[in-house]
């Protein structure tokens, strides 16, 4: 039912009207490049999508400049296209640039839910466990098992909050899923199927809230009219705080 779910837009909307996460699904790419000038030029990766409308670019932090075309769009049109928003480019390259020393600042620590939780590596261990304001690791390839743990602790979070949220908007859902999306933070289905990404709880709490209520709002309006950010608003009054938040940091959840 992809046609009939709502998910909550933070950067430019896909061909379906699906929120980005501004770091696509890379796969069968080929790395290229563009002179956009005498001295520099810009590199990028072509993927060719059979969805895929119009020509699409997307920066991330880590993966770096991606063009997207449609099937029978000609090789040109992607450096056309980098050619055209070299400003833009330019300044979202600037902006990884940033998130990857935030992410270097916070070496050896991880954010959750507004607290930062110390990482300590200790060998033989294979699953993450909590003590305090530490987070025991395995000594070696933490980042799975960290990623299994935040996947868990994302249900213990997110339940309570739904059914106090849907409990106070006298609505319900159907269920609850949590994921690694890389598209869009959350969703909701017209039939109350909730989708989460778990990387949410790399955000302060209040941003985990927002997000919540957002798609506890389309269970009763499932669009972003005018209608639906006064119902978000009379139900979540500092959303536009926790919004641009979401947009200005979400590039830097993520282990």
């Amino acid at each position: 039912m992809a046609d009939s779910r709502v998910g909550l837009t933070v950067t430019q909307p896909d061909d379906r009207g699906r929120s980005s996460l501004g770091c696509a699904v890379w796969a069968s790419r080929r790395l290229t490049s563009y002179p956009v000038g005498a001295v520099s030029e810009i590199a990028y990766s072509v993927r060719r999508s059979a969805r895929a409308r119009r020509v699409r670019v997307n920066v991330n932090a880590d993966q770096g400049v991606e063009v997207v075309l449609p099937a029978r769009a000609p090789e040109r049109a992607a450096a056309a296209a980098v050619a055209e928003l070299r400003p833009w480019i330019e300044r979202r390259l600037g902006e990884a640039e940033s998130v990857r020393a935030r992410l270097a600042e916070r070496a050896g620590t991880v954010p959750y839910l507004g607290e930062t939780l110390q990482l300590v590596g200790q060998a033989g261990r294979t699953r993450v466990h909590r003590v305090g304001d530490r987070l025991l690791v395995p000594q070696e390839d933490p980042l799975v098992a960290l990623e299994r743990y935040l996947r868990r602790r994302a249900r213990d979070e997110l339940v309570p909050r739904l059914d106090r949220a849907t409990a106070q908007a006298g609505t319900t859902y159907r269920e609850l899923t949590v994921r690694g999306q890389r598209t869009r933070w959350a969703s909701c289905s017209a039939d109350g199927r909730m989708s989460f990404n778990w990387r949410l709880l790399l955000a302060p709490a209040p941003v985990l809230d927002y997000v919540v209520w957002h798609e506890v709002c389309h269970l009763e309006v499932m669009n972003h009219s005018p209608r639906f950010w006064a119902l978000l608003e009379s139900r979540w009054p500092r959303y536009r705080q926790d919004r641009l938040w979401l947009r200005r940091h979400g590039a830097t959840l993520v282990l």
